[in-house]
């Protein structure tokens, strides 16, 4: 019969993963929860002003940008998580209880979760409008809305599952050494579950890119070719790399970590390179709000518009509402559909 810990400190579980524990602020303690929360606070203001300019644009009122407004929420969701994470770090981390510790690990995992699956549903959406050539999804409110539920409870299950059993409570020797509560089984499962992400997201941005690619080819032989086509298939292109560059850079150095800790490899030393490979996860919150948000005009404006309300806010300044030309904001292709002058 298995004895388990329960009414241990969090120290027992970081003595037994031999993972330090300090009592007193270092200067790289300070420098990482200084560097921590500022990204935090960034990461706030930026997805906070994303949701802002969905909400009361009545342009943006379409499936892609109910899901950006989503990607701009599980962001914000992972801002406050690792804000929360920052004041609970250090040396007052031996002052957590077990189920204080649970919850500071689960608002990271659920968020980042949330964030990634959020990514993967973009891309598959942006995939499906630029096949067919299309301005907006078809995909009704409705299934949008499904679509959002499901990647909600998707990260709940993820970042919930260790509290609820899935730990080391009751088997000491399976604990990891980041996480020390964590069995290093769930690790593995949580590290491949986001690689499998990623690699499907490459698989169809590769999809995207080589599409656009070879429309762009065929598309100037003909002497109808419009220029303003030319420099939207440029732009998706442009950002379609940074998207994956992005990702690459910021999420692949964690899983990679975790799951050489998951793996138990004596010889990695993952407690080094702990926090700043979470920390460039973190940043990827605030490069998805740049990417998929600033790149947009509409977007833009938007902002200025936000930005600039309390200058405006004693005058009798009214929004106007840009109209649509055929020669600025979207390009008529061979097949009679639109296609939008914007990198989303």
């Amino acid at each position: 019969m298995k004895h388990c810990f329960y009414n241990e400190t969090v120290g027992f579980f970081y003595n037994n993963s031999r993972k330090e524990l300090t009592t007193y602020w270092r200067t790289k303690d300070v420098l990482v929860v200084a560097l921590g929360l500022t990204v935090s606070v960034i990461v706030l203001l930026t997805n906070l002003l994303v949701i802002t300019a969905i909400i009361i644009n009545r342009r943006f009122h379409y499936p892609i940008y109910y899901l950006l407004g989503n990607l701009a929420a599980a962001d914000l969701f992972a801002g406050i998580a690792y804000m929360f994470l920052m004041f609970h770090t250090g040396p007052r981390t031996a002052e957590l209880s077990l189920k204080t510790w649970f919850i500071r690990q689960s608002l990271l995992d659920t968020s980042l979760t949330a964030s990634v699956v959020n990514l993967l549903a973009i891309a598959v959406e942006r995939h499906q409008t630029v096949f067919t050539m299309q301005l907006h999804s078809k995909m009704s409110n409705q299934r949008v809305m499904i679509l959002i539920f499901c990647i909600w409870v998707t990260a709940l299950l993820l970042g919930l599952i260790p509290s609820y059993g899935w730990h080391c409570l009751c088997a000491l020797d399976k604990c990891s050494r980041m996480a020390p509560l964590y069995s290093r089984s769930y690790l593995i499962f949580w590290a491949i579950s986001n690689l499998v992400i990623f690699l499907v997201m490459v698989v169809v941005y590769t999809h995207i890119f080589i599409y656009v690619k070879r429309k762009m080819t065929r598309m100037s032989k003909h002497t109808s070719f419009h220029p303003r086509y030319k420099e939207t298939m440029i732009s998706l292109v442009k950002t379609v790399t940074i998207i994956l560059s992005a990702f690459v850079i910021c999420w692949t150095p964690g899983q990679v970590v975790l799951l050489l800790d998951g793996l138990g490899c004596k010889s990695c030393n993952v407690l080094a390179v702990e926090k700043y490979v979470l920390l460039l996860a973190e940043i990827n919150s605030l490069i998805n709000a740049i990417v998929y948000s600033y790149r947009d005009n509409e977007m833009r404006s938007t902002f200025r518009r936000i930005l600039c309300f309390v200058c405006y806010r004693n005058s009798k300044y009214t929004p106007t509402v840009v109209k649509l030309n055929t020669t600025d904001r979207r390009t008529l292709s061979q097949n009679g559909h639109f296609t939008v002058d914007s990198s989303i």
